[in-house]
């Protein structure tokens, strides 16, 4: 039982693992589409402007990453530069003091050099220590005399080995100040080649940090040009949108003059009376889809994603690929084909009276139309294909549907 019981809970947690797996899944693809879709709301101007502006400020920070690591590594280097400097002050020091204490050395050993030759020809000087030594012994007249002569002679022979020993002795001790002299030499020669190796490294990474402080100058002034560029990508924008909002007050107007001409032409009473008490949009089926494709945006009311005005997404994105046939929604003539800056190739279908409605379509982005102002399409004929002109990042198709005038929800429709 209670086996069968963990084995629940452990499905439940993993069946609740895999839900919030989903959506995080389904977070990250709705901010997918949300960026593309900000991106298609300005013009290619500014996303380059702005793309700048981010590759200078991300190149600003690494410059500036780069900068500290290379002022670190510079103190680092300093830090080792004054340590060395002093151990090699310190070599200097000690050999200076050894070079010293050699020549002090020599003049010692010299000294008893004269020392020894002065004892040894004042001992000589009348004769052979040793014989006289001897002779002395060989004249004693007593035991008490005898022994008197023997420690004279060994004071004499004594006098001259010491001179010896001494002057071994001084001889010995240059010796060991030359080795330390030299040893002295080799650790200052070393510690100056050492040295001088850091200052090439000194110089290379004082290079490199100015290199990187040149950088950081530099980026700073591309950061500045790039907003400069995106304010005024933006504000060329702008002004594009507000061209484009009298463009779509003219074309609102032409296509509600046009539906109550349609809906005056209408002869049937009873449809138009159905027209009249039926409020909203019908229940779909009225038009056909203008495309093969998916839905990438729909219809609606939100927040413009670059300049942060309120307004409307007055139609539906949807992506069929490059060059995918558009298709006439229902029969009706073509009434306006230009092109604008922000939807690029459009094209205005009247449809005339569907539903009791003045109904129109417009298609936006294409790469180019079959058809032209003033001809007459039939439904599910194709009058162009899918594009990426004006502001888009991709090929899609933006369509909207106008109904006595107004924008209404493509879906409702189809």
């Amino acid at each position: 039982m209670a086996a069968a019981l963990v084995a629940v809970m452990a499905l439940g947690v993993s069946a609740a693992h895999a839900d919030d797996l989903k959506d995080k899944k389904n977070k990250v693809e709705r901010e997918l589409r949300g960026a593309h879709q900000d991106l298609d709301e300005s013009s290619s101007d500014l996303r380059r402007a702005t793309a700048r502006l981010d590759a200078a400020q991300t190149q600003l920070a690494d410059a500036k990453t780069r900068l500290a690591t290379a002022r670190g590594k510079v103190e680092v280097a300093q830090e080792r530069d004054a340590e060395m400097q002093a151990a090699l002050a310190t070599a200097e020091a000690e050999l200076a003091t050894a070079e010293a204490a050699l020549v002090q050395g020599r003049d010692d050993r010299e000294v008893q050099r004269q020392q020894v030759a002065s004892t040894v020809a004042d001992m000589y000087s009348e004769g052979d220590p040793e014989l006289i030594a001897f002779s002395s012994l060989i004249d004693a007249e007593s035991t008490e005399e005898l022994t008197r002569r023997d420690g004279v002679r060994d004071v004499i022979v004594g006098q001259e080995a010491r001179a010896y020993d001494e002057l071994k002795a001084a001889e010995v001790l240059l010796e060991v100040r030359e080795e330390q002299v030299s040893a002295a030499r080799d650790d200052v020669a070393a510690k100056r080649a050492e040295a001088a190796e850091h200052l090439a490294l000194m110089q290379e990474l004082e290079a490199e940090q100015q290199a990187a402080k040149d950088s950081v100058v530099s980026l700073v002034l591309e950061r500045r040009d790039a907003r400069v560029g995106a304010r005024e990508a933006r504000a060329q924008d702008l002004a594009k949108l507000r061209e484009l909002e009298r463009e779509q007050s003219r074309i609102e107007e032409m296509l509600r003059k046009r539906a109550l001409a349609a809906l005056r032409r209408q002869r049937a009473a009873q449809a138009r009376s159905q027209a009249l008490a039926t409020p909203g949009a019908p229940s779909g089926g009225v038009l056909a889809y203008p495309v093969d494709g998916y839905v990438t945006s729909p219809f609606g009311y939100r927040t413009h994603p670059i300049y942060h005005y309120w307004g409307l997404h007055d139609g539906v994105d949807f992506a069929g690929g490059c060059g995918t046939p558009l298709r006439a929604a229902a029969s009706g003539k073509v009434v306006s084909s230009y092109f604008s800056d922000v939807y690029g190739h459009r094209l205005v279908v009247d449809h005339g009276a569907l539903a009791g409605r003045g109904v129109a379509s417009i298609y936006n982005h294409a790469t180019s139309y079959t058809v032209g102002v003033g001809d007459q399409v039939e439904r599910g004929q194709v009058i162009g294909y899918e594009g990426s002109t004006g502001w888009s990042t991709g090929c899609h198709l933006h369509f909207t549907v106008m109904v006595n005038g107004q924008a209404v929800d493509p879906m409702n429709w189809l």
